[in-house]
């Protein structure tokens, strides 16, 4: 005799249709390939430390090179002062400067993928 319908038993394998992990298991890497609000935060600092570094530099220069042209005002016949102050005095601090905003900047992000890849 047949079985009933009703206590007949259907097994479906296939791979589990959990979305996310088991809870406690925690991964900042999903949360940012897909997007959520966590992901969108750790994105949104790593763009602030490395606009904080951008601005720093930014500042500095204007510091450097601000008073430059009235520097220069108050010494009407120093043609060559000038040039020599723009060409070589200001090369190797600019060149500093750049050294260590790339420096800062993979810093920043080294640590970024440290934060995101522990846990």
């Amino acid at each position: 005799m047949p079985q009933d319908p009703a206590e007949r038993r259907v097994v479906v394998t296939g791979p589990p249709r959990r979305s996310r992990p088991a809870s406690g298991y925690y991964r900042p890497r999903t949360e940012i390939d897909e997007q959520t609000t966590l992901g969108h935060t750790y994105v949104r600092s790593l763009m602030r430390t490395q606009l904080r570094a951008a601005l720093a530099v930014f500042a500095f220069l204007g510091l450097l090179i601000g008073p430059l042209p009235l520097l220069f005002a108050a010494m009407p016949d120093a043609h060559r002062l000038e040039w020599g102050v723009l060409g070589f005095g200001l090369y190797v601090p600019m060149v500093l400067l750049a050294r260590w905003y790339v420096r800062r900047a993979e810093r920043n992000e080294r640590d970024f993928v440290r934060l995101v890849e522990d846990r």
